[in-house]
């Protein structure tokens, strides 16, 4: 059915609307015009008087990819670019009905000429999808947005559906390391179709045979690898580690009396958090996460094992926080939570940290972690009661503006003793450390556990925490 014209002449917020359109720029072998795919939509905020709009074209061989093929992903493009009201994503038409990434290689003076060809002829399109009000005062300049990233390559190996976050993709990439450095870096991906910009988990891969590093040497799909947990490729999870040297000197003492320092983790995703406390540092490590499906993609793809000291748990974690806390200090068992707590019985103790790595995504108001919940005084009052006297309770931090950021410092600052702040340095996250009891200076001394985290973690971070 065809579209009516007057359609688009008008701005609705978050209207989203498809078709196809043929390729100025493009013929079939049978001389027919190759198909494009267009997608317009609106912003969900009220237009502006001024409305701005912007097309952008999908990188050839990316256009199953959600980021592209799907409307929360179209909606967070449009979001990462402040003020604009209507975003145009054009390309190539998919083959056939799948709709997550299958896996490309990109080619870049292909892609580049492609591109600004295309753009050309494509204009008068944008044109006649702008709202009338942009003609007011003549004919508007044409604006392409250009989508770049640093990926590679990338080949999927599994779209699963979990309970409760849904779709999710698990896929193997080869990632640029730097501008004329000539190495290939690999990771493996975990992410979300509801937030499909945003990449979940993520650890390195390296190939288990050795393979040349030259162009097409070997494809990525071809390859085995090996998880390499040694080292923290999530931009914030580092930061969140580096935040146990607040209490190096605590956790040392602990160490040196053949105790093993204890950690709680919120969220488990990937594990690649909870891998590297067991692993590299040597915690007893406890995680719960809401989803099932997660926990086992977790174990297949990421590394994740239990063992004697790193055991997961499916169960919502704020509700398992307070659960605990009324077991521990009322000895309250709720019907039905026995094996729950059991498990957090045989820690035999209270924490040392609890690290909290949990989001509200929702594609229509962005990324916001941690979740409202969380942030509730008697949910805060129950993580403090399972910390030891010395603990900490740090979290990742997206704050949808400064306002919810200031609100959230200031419900933990009721709570707990004194907070401390990392920026992660990407205009994204921050980690916020509340602690139980003032922090022990240990900057006269020679921490053994301190001087660990340092050889394996970039000291920035640590010489970034500041107190707030």
């Amino acid at each position: 059915m065809a579209l009516d014209k007057s359609t688009f002449e008008t701005l609705v917020p978050s209207r989203f609307v498809t078709f196809t359109f043929p390729n100025p720029s493009s013929l079939s072998a049978s001389g027919d015009r190759r198909l494009l795919r267009v997608a317009v939509l609106d912003s969900p905020i009220q237009p502006t008087p001024s409305p701005r709009v912007a097309a952008m074209l999908v990188p050839s061989h990316r256009e199953h990819d959600w980021i592209f093929s799907t409307e929360p992903g179209h909606l967070q493009l449009l979001l990462s670019s402040p003020g604009l009201s209507r975003l145009i994503l054009i390309g190539e038409q998919p083959a056939d009905g799948r709709g997550s990434a299958l896996g490309f290689r990109r080619q870049m003076e292909c892609e580049r000429s492609r591109r600004e060809g295309l753009e050309e002829s494509l204009k008068p399109l944008v044109l006649a999808l702008s709202p009338r009000i942009c003609f007011e005062i003549g004919v508007p300049e044409v604006t392409f947005l250009s989508y770049e990233d640093n990926l590679v390559a990338s080949v999927t190996l599994e779209v699963c559906i979990g309970e409760f976050v849904g779709e999710m993709l698990v896929e193997d990439v080869e990632i640029e390391r730097g501008s004329g450095c000539g190495e290939r870096e690999f990771r493996r991906r975990l992410r979300f179709k509801r937030m499909p910009n945003l990449v979940q988990t993520q650890v390195r891969i390296v190939p288990r045979e050795n393979h040349g590093e030259t162009e097409g040497g070997f494809r990525i799909e071809e390859m085995q690898y090996r998880i390499d947990a040694r080292v923290l490729v999530h931009p914030y999870l580092a930061p969140m580690v580096a935040s146990l040297s607040l209490i190096g000197f605590h956790i040392d003492e602990r160490i040196r009396k053949g105790l093993r320092p204890k950690a709680f983790c919120a969220g488990v995703g990937g594990g690649a958090l909870l891998a590297f406390l067991s692993g590299q540092l040597g915690f007893e490590v406890l995680g719960v996460d809401v989803d099932e499906m997660v926990l086992r993609v977790a174990k297949q793809y990421f590394g994740l094992e239990d063992g004697d000291f790193l055991r997961v748990v499916v169960g919502d974690a704020i509700e398992w926080i307070e659960r605990v806390a009324s077991w521990k200090t009322e000895g309250t068992l709720v019907a039905g939570y026995s094996r729950d707590l059991s498990v957090a019985d045989g820690m035999d103790g209270k924490f040392d940290v609890i690290m909290v790595d949990l989001d509200s995504s929702d594609a229509s108001t962005g990324l916001v972690a941690p979740p409202l919940e969380f942030v509730r005084k008697p949910v805060l009052l129950a993580a403090r009661s399972l910390l030891c006297e010395f603990g900490i309770l740090v979290i990742n931090v997206i704050p949808p503006d400064r306002f919810y950021y200031g609100t959230m410092i200031n419900e933990v600052r009721d709570v707990f003793h004194d907070l401390y702040e990392i920026d992660v340095g990407n205009g994204e996250n921050f980690v916020l450390i509340a602690t139980v009891a003032s922090i022990r200076d240990c900057s006269a001394y020679d921490v053994s556990f301190i001087m660990k985290l340092n050889s394996i973690l970039s000291g920035a971070y640590m010489d970034s925490i500041r107190k707030i």
